[in-house]
């Protein structure tokens, strides 16, 4: 199984039906819309391995992320941690670029697919996170992985991430600088009062995996 297999596997219909929902779409639009902010957030992350230095920075990052569960954490925390980890894999400029290309190929709200690039960008590291531990990788393994797993998509996503990693790194292999995280991962088991917005509870009045509200 692939990391975007177990991504979607992890979400389970409840989560996809609630993405379509907040994508407006039917869930084969929602599924290509995932597939496609995954692929380009491990297909990022595989850029900036592209070196030693990079891969063992990766690493160390997630042994950090080993022992989170953003599938059932606090929604602002994991996008400030998202929007972190997608400063450094990315950038601004990339994550504005991601945005409209997978908007349009999934032919949904640019503003919506703002917010889940974060939202997932958690997800995407704890998985991988744990498949590096399960498997003891080292930094060089973990490479490797992530230059296997930004190829594993359906032809037509693969396609557009592709030209997409391409228009934001050009030939650069690390776009930006800063940390793979800001939050503690180990927060996002502790949802606010009330607990608006979480992952993995769906809950009345539409709130739940993705949150309603979501942070502005």
């Amino acid at each position: 199984m692939t990391l975007h297999e177990e991504l979607l596997a992890r979400l389970g219909d409840p989560g996809m039906e609630q993405i379509a929902g907040m994508l407006g779409s039917g869930q084969p639009a929602a599924r290509t819309v995932l597939l496609a902010v995954s692929g380009t957030i491990v297909g990022g992350l595989a850029r900036n391995t592209g070196d030693l230095d990079g891969a063992e920075a990766l690493r160390a990052a997630l042994d950090d992320h080993a022992d989170a569960d953003p599938f059932n954490g606090d929604v602002a925390s994991l996008m400030r941690d998202g929007q972190n980890i997608l400063g450094h894999v990315l950038g601004g400029r990339g994550m504005e670029q991601a945005t409209a290309v997978i908007s349009r190929l999934g032919g949904v709200d640019p503003a919506v697919v703002m917010k889940i690039l974060p939202l997932t960008a958690p997800m995407v590291m704890t998985l991988l996170a744990t498949r590096a531990g399960d498997h003891d990788m080292d930094a060089e393994e973990v490479a490797a992985l992530l230059d296997s797993e930004a190829t594993a998509l359906p032809d037509d996503v693969r396609a557009v991430v592709s030209d997409l990693l391409a228009d934001i790194y050009g030939h650069a292999a690390y776009p930006r600088t800063g940390g793979y995280r800001d939050t503690p991962p180990d927060t996002y088991g502790s949802p606010p009062p009330g607990g608006a917005g979480t992952y993995g509870d769906i809950m009345p009045g539409g709130t739940g995996m993705y949150g309603d509200p979501l942070p502005p």
